[in-house]
């Protein structure tokens, strides 16, 4: 997956456009991040439906790289809370390891994104969080 590529799967994802996003992994679909599992088209629709029914989600890329097999991605993800999403509405959704965003409020979490690519295709992606880092250096809480 090229930095094209990459580029519209983004703009996908910033679109909620879900069918467009999962045209971009074959099936079956393999995303694991943060305790969560996703294995089809109709899991991460539900699971992105959901969790963007409380907040804006958008991607920026920081740092790109890709070969033929590996598409690796340095980015901040930023939540934004336009209804509250309480721990009460995360249990419910088996989504305890996630924390609460209320209406307003803005998290910000850098992660490193690993997309497995064969023959163009995404076969699975990984994803692991890093501190976010002030101009001063120092650690700040996402």
């Amino acid at each position: 997956m090229n930095r094209a590529d990459y580029d519209r799967y983004i703009a996908a994802f910033n679109a909620r456009d879900y069918d467009a996003v999962a045209d971009f992994y074959r099936e079956p679909i393999r995303m694991e991040f943060f305790g969560v599992s996703i294995d089809s088209r109709a899991a991460l629709k539900k699971f992105y439906g959901f969790l963007h029914s409380y907040v804006t989600e958008s991607v920026n890329v920081r740092n790109f790289a890709a070969s033929d097999t590996l598409t690796a991605v340095d980015a901040i993800v930023r939540l934004e809370a336009y209804r509250d999403l309480d721990a009460a509405a995360l249990a419910a959704e088996g989504l305890d390891q996630f924390f609460p965003i209320m209406k307003g409020e803005v998290q910000e979490l850098r992660q490193f994104i690993l997309y497995t690519i064969d023959d163009g295709k995404i076969t699975r992606a990984e994803c692991a969080l890093a501190p976010l880092f002030t101009d001063a250096g120092s650690a700040r809480k996402a």
